[in-house]
Parts: structure tokens; C-alpha cells; sequence
């Protein structure tokens, strides 16, 4: 049993009422949206956001169903974004399993996650709370910006760390900064105690990007998922970006020169991936994940032992060390 699934053991009522009402949530009167959205809910998410919303008020306190409606709202929202990508990058699968937008069509899979969208926002106004339902309507607005950037970092070739960073805190850390801070709304905590646990929060979403980059370079054999996608649409992550900022690696200039390049070919991409294995790109990641880690712990520390305390950290570790 993983980590993760240990986790999610110990909170399996809290698990099971927050699919419920993501189920109910979505259940409509047209026959094709519920045949669409079942198809959907098949494909098991690891459920980690709501994870947090709920490990981050159990710090506090008990699972309410306010805080299982924040939680579910994220996780709509989440969802949403997926469904909503999965249509910019024509993705032909996820989690091993058909996107929407491949069994029916683009025009189906935008009105699915709008109506997602919609079912968050319904989620959130159920807590009655104005700062969970800004937190998310600020949250849809961080993705859009993340994805936004990364096209336009993409596009006119922007290579530094800090683009980079501003791109994953906009499109991933920025989720679940919102599910620290609408678990803390949810359970009444609006104070210090909540920013510290949103930069713990900020610090375990870089890293859960972080390690989702080194995924896209190896062979998809060993991980199990498409990999070089990243590459592919021109986007250059930290370990290949780590690699490129060092004057003094070898073959540097012809390999920032291919990595410009418009559109690279499967074999171009295969060298760039092995680039960054085997000049320290890999390595320079695990560098920076375990930087974090030490601030993010520092921080957790701040708080009374407790079970939710020490899951937190358990989840931590996971996300640095996950294979899938």
C-alpha cells in the first residue's frame, strides 16, 4: 500500500461523503451530460486537493460538511481545468482512459467543463462563506494566467528559473495554496496559522510539478503515460531548463540553438530529454524538491502535534517521491 493510499484509508468516510456529493452535484436532467460525466467519474483522480482541504481543517478541528463542500468545489474546479486542457493540447487520453474530447468532440468537452465550472461555484456558495468562494473565483483566474504564460513563454522562447516558477505557481501551486486556505476558512482559522499553512501549501504544489516534469523525461515505459509532451508543445521545464542556463555543460550552445527550434521531431526530442538526464537536470530538481521540503517542514512544525500534522507530512513525502 503507498503512502497515499494510507491516507486516503484514514479518511475514508470523509472520502466517500465528499464523491457523494460531487456525484449529486453533478446530476442533471439531460441524459447526455450524466452519460458523459459517469464516463467521466470512472477515471479515479488521486484526490489529493481535497485532501488537503481536509487534512488542513482537521488541523483545526473536524471535517464539516463546509468543508467538504470547499473540497469538493477545488476538486470541480480542477477537474474542469483538466477537461478544459485536454481540449487545447487535443489530448487523446488521461489516467489511461479516453478524454471527452476524443469520444465525443471538442464542442461536448467545453460545455462538460463549463459546467463543472458552474458546479464548483455552487459547491463554494454552499459553505456560505465569501472568502472560499473568492478564493476560488481567484483561483480560476491564477490557472488561466498559468497556461497563458506558459504559451506565450513557449512561443518567444523565455528561459529563466524565475518564468519558470511564476508559470507552476500560477498553474499548480496556486490550487492547492486555495485548498490550505479554504480548509482553514471552513474550520474558522483566518490568521497567521493560515498563511503558514498556505506557504506549505504554495511549497508542496512546486514540488508536485516539479516532480510531474522529471516524469516527461523518461521513456513512457518506465512511467507508465505519455511522456515528452512538454517538449513537444515547446515548453521547457526545470530539468532541461536547469541544464540550458549552464554556460559551461556540454554541447551548449547546439542544444539551446534545438531546443528553440519551432517544432521538434521525435529523435530531437529523445536528445533533449537525455540531455537533462545525463547533465544534472534530474538531480538539480530532487535539489530544489528537497530545499523545499526542509522550509515546507519548518513550517508544519509551527503547528501542535497531530495526526493531521503528521499526514501533511506524509503527503509531502509522497509527492517528492511518487511514481505515478
Amino acid at each position: 500500500m503507498s503512502t497515499l493510499e494510507a491516507i486516503q484509508n484514514e479518511i475514508a468516510p470523509e472520502l466517500a461523503r465528499l464523491k457523494q456529493l460531487i456525484s449529486e452535484q453533478l446530476s442533471s436532467s439531460n441524459e447526455l451530460m450524466n452519460q458523459v460525466i459517469e464516463n467521466y467519474l470512472q477515471s479515479k483522480g488521486k484526490l489529493i486537493r481535497p485532501i488537503i482541504v481536509m487534512l488542513s481543517a482537521r488541523l483545526f478541528g473536524p471535517v464539516s460538511e463546509s468543508v467538504l463542500s470547499a473540497a469538493a468545489a477545488v476538486e470541480l474546479l480542477h477537474n474542469a481545468s483538466l477537461i478544459h486542457d485536454d481540449v487545447v493540447d487535443e489530448a487523446k487520453t488521461r489516467r489511461n482512459r479516453p478524454t471527452i474530447n476524443s469520444v465525443w468532440d471538442n464542442h461536448i468537452a467545453v460545455l462538460v467543463g463549463d459546467f463543472f465550472v458552474s458546479s464548483a461555484m455552487q459547491q463554494a456558495i454552499a459553505t456560505g462563506d465569501i472568502r472560499i468562494i473568492d478564493s476560488l473565483c481567484h483561483l480560476g483566474k491564477l490557472l488561466s494566467l498559468g497556461e497563458i504564460d506558459q504559451i506565450f513563454n513557449a512561443r518567444y522562447h523565455t528561459l529563466t528559473e524565475d518564468a519558470y516558477f511564476k508559470i507552476i505557481n500560477y498553474k499548480t501551486a496556486s490550487l492547492f495554496v486555495a485548498c490550505a486556505k479554504m480548509g482553514c476558512y471552513a474550520s474558522g482559522i483566518d490568521d497567521e496559522r493560515l498563511e503558514c499553512l498556505a506557504r506549505f501549501a504554495e511549497l508542496l504544489g512546486l514540488c508536485f510539478q516539479m516532480r510531474d516534469d522529471i516524469f516527461d523525461y523518461y521513456d513512457s515505459d518506465l512511467v507508465g503515460k505519455p511522456t515528452g509532451n512538454d517538449l513537444r508543445e515547446g515548453k521547457i521545464t526545470l530539468p532541461l531548463l536547469s541544464v540550458l542556463l549552464r554556460a559551461d555543460a556540454p554541447c551548449h550552445d547546439e542544444m539551446v540553438e534545438l531546443s528553440r527550434k519551432e517544432e521538434l521531431s521525435e529523435p530531437e526530442i529523445s536528445i533533449l530529454m537525455k540531455y537533462a538526464r545525463d547533465n544534472g537536470g534530474i538531480d538539480y530538481c530532487y535539489q530544489c524538491m528537497n530545499r523545499l521540503r526542509d522550509e515546507a517542514m519548518e513550517l508544519l512544525g509551527r503547528f501542535p502535534e497531530s495526526r493531521a500534522r503528521q499526514l501533511l507530512a506524509e503527503l509531502f513525502d509522497f509527492i517528492i517521491t511518487r511514481k505515478y
